[in-house]
């Protein structure tokens, strides 16, 4: 595994601040708005990046710190922020997440929220969750799961089991979470989704402006997930602390199971038979079919793609999906590389493509934008399939790119971009052969009508 030496500079980062993805699992939960405890510029940044990517309204709330906030603490601007929220939005929950900023003060922040909910016990407050997330400890992935977990542990309760099976999302797109739905319907069991931010972050048109979107999580839903049969979650690489399922596991006994993102057939073969051996249901005939026209689909596109060499970039557990889907078709990840750093994406790797060296791939943490159009060059890419951030770097080596993951922000529709599931693999697969197709096509000197 290559990795930046400690004192390499990064240029171009391929990853985004740890409160964006405490805002993502916030957007989630019902009648919920998040608080970032810090500048006011923290809220702008991730507004900006969240709406070029859903093309949504979203709403953000500061503690606006300025220098004086800075020297002497957030307490009075908190306080300010909570009445106003309550106020204004009269939320269920306010997600209060902590910036750089906030953190490298030293502001207790749950102290504050104890000090608050104490001041007020005449008043009905929301549930009041905070998550520690400043930037200089991680990504937006980190931010994500210890938002996760922090809901967890400050609501789920425990209790008489019921038939419910909780699944625990990644950075899914809101197309990917509706095939949750779907799902639970053609299995006729109940599930709880969590986060939940399908409606929230991809709404139907409204004739007048909403301050809090439906949809979401429901917190009674959250409530009973110490009580279901299973959870399934979602991520080979979670939080250093351990992944929400492990914390239900642990404190409720609710038996837990960490699988990968379903991309490709191996991996959604597996998820669905797990989910078959915890239900005792069979595949639905739906699925059965889906399967069979992938698998059409792979023969179809073979020709077009065997041994094509593709850089794959973004979220960790992403790219290990995407890293076992093309091995499946015969492409050749020449580059696997996240913006996070862990020490264990090598490992995992090694259990999804154990011929991995023998391939030459380089895999990479803490990777930059300028590395990847390096080993990209170097290595003679085909293709990259990531997010919008790596444009210019398929533009410079005149290669497509496939835009996954967050954000997608150059393009209309990146809330839809499915991957997940036989039909969201298959909806990949053509995008990627078309892409091969169209630049072959483009480059020749003659051009051709058929392939």
């Amino acid at each position: 595994m290559i990795a930046k030496e400690k004192n390499d500079p990064t240029v171009n980062a391929c990853k985004l601040c740890s409160p964006l993805g405490a805002s993502f699992v916030f957007k989630g939960i019902e009648n919920c708005i998040p608080l970032l405890h810090g500048s006011q510029g923290c809220s702008t940044y991730i507004r900006r990046y969240m709406i070029g990517h859903f093309r949504e309204p979203i709403d953000i709330a500061s503690t606006n710190f300025g220098e004086e906030t800075a020297i002497f603490g957030g307490r009075e601007n908190l306080t300010i922020a909570l009445d106003n929220i309550i106020k204004a939005y009269k939320p269920s929950v306010i997600g209060i997440a902590t910036t750089c900023l906030s953190e490298t003060i030293g502001d207790d922040v749950p102290m504050y929220l104890g000090s608050y909910v104490n001041d007020r016990k005449d008043l009905v407050i929301p549930k009041l969750v905070h998550v520690s997330t400043p930037s200089y400890k991680g990504t937006h992935q980190d931010g994500f799961y210890a938002t996760i977990n922090s809901l967890i542990e400050t609501i789920a309760e425990g209790g008489e089991k019921t038939k419910t099976i909780n699944f625990i999302m990644n950075l899914f797109s809101p197309a990917d979470i509706r095939w949750f739905k779907e799902l639970s319907e053609c299995y006729n069991i109940e599930s709880i989704i969590m986060p939940d931010y399908s409606d929230t972050l991809d709404g139907e048109y409204w004739g007048e402006y909403k301050r809090m979107p439906e949809g979401g999580t429901k917190i009674e839903d959250i409530q009973k997930m110490g009580r279901s049969i299973g959870t399934i979650e979602f991520g080979n690489i979670l939080s250093e602390k351990g992944g929400a399922g492990e914390i239900l596991e642990s404190k409720f006994g609710v038996k837990s199971y960490g699988i990968g993102f379903p991309v490709g057939i191996t991996n959604t073969d597996y998820f669905f038979s797990l989910l078959e051996s915890i239900t005792d249901t069979k595949l639905p005939e739906k699925y059965r079919k889906e399967r069979g026209l992938l698998i059409d689909s792979y023969v179809d596109g073979h020709k077009y793609l065997f041994g094509k060499k593709a850089v794959l970039y973004g979220e960790d557990d992403l790219v290990l999906g995407l890293a076992s889907f093309i091995r499946e078709l015969g492409m050749i990840p020449v580059v696997i590389g996240t913006g996070r750093k862990t020490g264990l994406l090598e490992k995992v790797i090694n259990e999804v493509i154990p011929d991995y060296k023998s391939l030459n791939i380089s895999i990479i943490e803490n990777i930059d934008f300028e590395d990847i159009g390096r080993i990209a060059q170097e290595k003679e890419a085909d293709i990259l399939i990531g997010h919008s951030k790596g444009y210019k770097v398929a533009r410079d080596l005149n290669i497509p790119l496939i835009r996954v993951g967050f954000p997608i922000h150059d393009r209309i529709g990146g809330q839809r971009v499915r991957v997940l599931g036989y039909q969201g693999t298959q909806e990949l697969l053509d995008r990627i052969i078309n892409a091969i197709i169209e630049k072959k096509q483009s480059d020749s000197p003659v051009g051709y009508m058929a392939m």
